[in-house]
């Protein structure tokens, strides 16, 4: 890495020379966002009364991190389950594992990401070309797992439209100095005739990470120490100034052949994945084979992961009075996942086979637009080993949708859904659970000429019991709890009320949404006993016993955002300002506060351009989270501050534009960071410091 930096190297007088000689350009606009993911036509993410965003492939290579939830966690309403650098999924609005649906083009990613927050989730930013968060009741076409949003990760491999180019893609390398690790990823698509071949493939090699104090928080030491009193002349061992057994190395590699027509388009798309990472935080240590020997050394559980899956995307042109486009997708996959106690002691197993496809009409009918389709699910979940705490469980379900939106040439709009399902497990042990779900939607909104946009939304949803909240019986070391899962598990009801207002011009952009949701038998684990026949205790494998249960809940939050575009501002600079205020109140009727629920946050982040030079600062305030579930510590707050530079090497000829030589500094004032969604927040503190420095080549 070194040497491909120093080769791109040129001297500083002729960089800022040149910065400083760009040729006026058009004046930027603020373009809205195409939304794939909401059912029926694509739409702009400025029709929608939901928040929705999207990255496209330059802010996913700026905001990069190890794992998908933690390169999202910096947008409005977005935080992580943090648990290292080897597993962390996007929590949307206070929802996250089993009320977020995480996509890979618009199927289910078929893993067992929510089962656990140790598990890596499938999808990843590092070579998607885009990735698109639909929060709240947009995403109802998706069911009651999507209750909290959706996460759609676009990867590119199937062509809808033929490229401009007949050669074109992207290849970007980064040394990370927090891990001493290195990320590098390459794509590109050639194009001849109607054809279209389509590869990826992507590398890290992350060692443990730096932190900039002790691994645990001072509550949590100052509970130990108090529940332990240290012995004196007794050595009381603590972690200081990186997180043990915090690896991680993956390998991505991906290739698709697609036909691109007049009136439609087919492709076939494959892709492979392999990760391997540390469970920081959960040694295990081995009894001592006799009285009065030494202790054995602990040993660090990690786990592997392998997954190959299949993409098959078809799509017709239809050009009817009615109907007016065919869609199909279908995806297989196999997942193996094996956590190792040791080296090459294969500890649990975990293996999931599946099929997923879904078929979407779009229509218009007397002025309505809108889709109707139908989506399968057949899932198979393979569990063996002393820590397979969900017992083998097939999913099947069968679902159907319809969705419709109007708008008049007032700018009055209206639009609605509805979707059935049936859903049912079939447990190696327990036997079935069957569920009927069933989701409605319907809203109105107002466009005016002044760049106002006003809307209302309502929404119900049923969800179901996934395999850990009815089937988990077991150690959960991930979790440090002893899991149980409850068969009696009603299905969960959530009716939400969802309002948005948002005014933009070329230039600027502001808005703010605001919700309600009202969870009727809302699933949570909380501290419980177990009773096998000696009576009731709460504490089982040497773990403390967690038992799902169900109570009624509020959740009630918003989002506040904006962007604006300056040309030609402060110190002749194109500058590019956004930020961002996000807050969640979660409660429980009658068993406190929800748990894992972020705090009140803050973002903001400010970029200049030069045409040849730019220069960016960000920032992220996160308030202290006090209002805990049972059994959990507070969590302090805390700021992190990240810097940004890189020189457009396109500006010199070098590549096509996005071409460019960077070097960032994430938390650069070595905050001590936790985050309050993660299970091992009071063990695991975001990274400290770290100096990012990269080249991206665009062609």
């Amino acid at each position: 890495m070194k040497r491909v930096l120093m080769a791109t190297a040129v001297s500083t007088h002729a960089l800022l020379g040149a910065a400083f000689a760009q040729e006026a350009e058009a004046p930027r606009r603020l373009e809205p966002v195409m939304i794939t993911s909401a059912p029926g036509p694509d739409r702009a993410s400025d029709e929608l009364i939901g928040n929705a965003t999207a990255l496209e492939r330059d802010d996913i290579v700026r905001d990069l991190s190890s794992t998908l939830g933690d390169t999202l966690a910096g947008e409005p309403g977005i935080t992580s389950t943090f648990f290292g650098q080897g597993a962390s999924r996007p929590v949307l609005r206070g929802l996250g594992a089993e009320r977020v649906q995480v996509l890979t083009n618009g199927i289910g990613v078929i893993d067992v990401s929510a089962a656990s927050p140790d598990h890596q989730v499938t999808a990843d930013g590092i070579d998607a070309d885009k990735i698109e968060i639909l929060r709240g009741p947009a995403a109802l076409a998706y069911g009651g797992q999507a209750i909290g949003g959706v996460v759609n990760v676009i990867d590119g491999l199937i062509s809808e439209s033929l490229p401009e180019a007949t050669v074109s893609g992207d290849a970007f390398g980064a040394y990370n100095s927090v891990n001493e690790g290195t990320e590098l990823a390459g794509r590109a698509k050639f194009v001849t005739g109607p054809i279209v071949f389509a590869v990826t493939a992507s590398q890290r090699d992350f060692g443990n990470y730096d932190v900039p104090g002790f691994v645990e928080s001072a509550r949590l030491r100052a509970l130990e120490e108090a529940e332990e009193p240290e012995v004196p002349g007794e050595e009381h061992e603590e972690s200081i100034g990186q997180v043990e057994n915090s690896h991680l190395d993956t390998e991505t590699y991906g290739a698709g052949l697609s036909w691109v027509g007049d009136r439609g388009f087919a492709g076939i798309a494959i892709r492979s994945q392999q990760a391997t990472y540390g469970l920081p935080g959960h040694a295990h240590e081995e009894e001592a084979p006799a009285p009065g020997d030494p202790p054995a050394e602990e040993e660090l559980p990690f786990i592997g992961l392998e997954q190959t899956r299949y993409d098959f995307r078809a799509g017709l042109n239809l050009d009817g009075a009615v109907l007016k486009r065919v869609t199909g997708s279908v995806a297989l996959a196999d997942y193996t996942h094996t956590e190792f106690e040791g080296p090459g002691e294969p500890g649990t197993l975990f293996e999931t086979s599946g099929i997923e496809a879904r078929a979407e009409i779009d229509h218009e009918i007397a002025g309505f637009q809108g889709a109707f389709g139908l989506q399968l699910l057949d899932k198979e979940l393979f569990t063996e080993g002393d820590e397979a705490f969900i017992t083998p469980t097939d999913t099947r379900s069968v679902a159907v949708f319809l969705y419709e939106a109007r708008e008049w040439d007032s700018g009055f709009g209206v639009e609605g859904g509805l979707r059935a399902e049936r859903l049912k497990h079939d447990n190696s042990i327990a036997g079935e659970a069957e569920f009927d779900l069933f989701g409605a939607s319907a809203g109105l909104h107002q466009h005016t000429e002044s760049g106002y946009f006003m809307g209302v939304q309502i929404s119900y949803t049923e969800r179901a019991p996934n395999e850990s909240e009815l089937f988990a019986f077991g150690p959960h070391l991930a979790t440090s709890q002893f899991e149980v899962g409850d068969l009696g598990l009603e299905k969960e009801r959530g009716l939400n009320l969802e309002g948005t207002l948002r005014w933009k011009n070329d230039w600027l952009s502001l808005g703010v949404n605001v919700f309600t949701t009202k969870f009727s038998d809302f699933i949570f684990l909380t501290p419980g006993t177990i009773d096998e026949g000696l009576g009731p205790v709460d504490e089982a494998d040497g773990l403390p016993v967690f038992v799902f249960a169900q109570d009624d809940a509020t959740f009630t939050g918003g989002e506040l955002y904006g962007e604006a575009l300056f040309d030609d501002g402060l110190l002749g600079a194109n500058w590019t300002v956004k930020g961002g205020l996000d807050f969640v109140n979660a409660e429980l009727d009658n068993n406190g506060n929800v748990p894992f629920v972020p705090p009140l946050r803050l973002t903001a982040e400010a970029d200049a351009e030069w045409g040849l030079l730019e220069l960016g600062a960000g920032l992220e305030w996160a308030g202290d989270q006090d209002e805990t579930g049972a059994g959990q510590l507070p969590t302090d707050g805390y700021t992190l501050v990240n810097l940004r530079g890189a020189l457009n090497l396109s500006e010199l000829g070098i590549g096509a534009d996005g071409t460019q030589v960077f070097v960032e500094v994430r938390n650069a004032t070595d905050e001590e960071a936790r985050v309050s969604t993660s299970v091992l927040k009071d063990l695991l503190p975001l990274p400290g410091r770290n100096v990012r420095a990269g080249l991206r080549l665009t062609f």
